[in-house]
């Protein structure tokens, strides 16, 4: 039996164009953000949009929650956009950030499950990469039974160190619990006998946010076109973008950003 859940946001006229081209190329700015919004195929859907009516580009770097923290802290990008709620509020407070805007949520008792795994002491494998997912699957094992950290060690709590696809095909080989956000699930083939047995709980539900990287502490941050694409993203054209956006013909993500 497996636990599998989710959280549950582009001649003389050809001299012209020339040289059109290279001044686009340089309106761009740097996106740290979560691999869901890449792996997903939303950000493939929303900035073609976003590029086709502002002329800015979005170069993404995606890579898990922690990591990208880490990559926007550095000053290497201009908007952070990942989904772990206390991490980019702490970003902001020590003064990395600029506002924290909620974007995405995906939404019957996940507590009593994660309950029941530990006191039969069945198979649970976890990322334990510092993803969104994983601080999330932590959280919830702290509200379950208190504990905040690899379970104290326990041998049935397993932590992969892999990326979500990764660890569900762990815990396909060995008959284990794990949770997963729905992207990755619906992008996911090697099924088997993995099933979904709890989802919409609001326990579950994982926020993205977007955040400016503060040019006050990196100078070199465009905050002009930083500003454009966090308001793009948060009003209505890319929140309806957001909420039409299909993943195996099956919403995935839920804008409800309150701008």
């Amino acid at each position: 039996m497996k636990l599998i859940t989710k959280f549950f946001f582009i001649s003389l006229i050809t001299g012209i164009a020339l040289t059109g081209n290279v001044f686009a190329a340089e309106r761009f700015i740097v996106a740290a953000s979560t691999t869901s919004t890449v792996n997903s195929g939303l950000f493939d859907y929303l900035l073609p949009k976003f590029t086709r009516k502002h002329g800015i580009q979005i170069r993404v770097v995606g890579v898990g929650t922690g990591q990208a923290i880490r990559v926007a802290r550095r000053g290497n990008a201009d908007v952070l956009f990942v989904h772990h709620k206390k991490s980019e509020l702490a970003f902001v407070r020590d003064g990395f950030g600029v506002g924290r805007s909620a974007k995405v949520g995906q939404t019957k008792s996940v507590k009593s499950a994660y309950k029941a795994i530990a006191n039969s002491k069945s198979i649970f494998t976890s990322r334990g990469d510092d993803n969104g997912t994983h601080k999330k699957s932590l959280s919830i094992w702290q509200v379950a039974i208190k504990v905040t950290s690899s379970n104290g060690g326990a041998k049935w709590y397993r932590e992969t160190g892999s990326g979500m696809g990764a660890t569900l095909n762990i815990a396909s080989s060995m008959n284990a619990y794990t949770l997963t956000d729905r992207v990755t699930w619906e992008n996911y083939k090697n099924k088997e006998e993995l099933k979904i047995l709890f989802e919409h709980d609001p326990l579950l539900q994982n926020q993205y946010g977007i955040i400016k990287v503060n040019p006050a502490r990196h100078k070199h941050v465009k905050s002009k076109e930083a500003d454009t694409f966090i308001n793009w993203i948060l009003y209505t054209e890319g929140q309806a973008a957001t909420n039409n956006y299909r993943l195996n013909n099956k919403r995935v993500f839920f804008a409800n950003a309150k701008k």
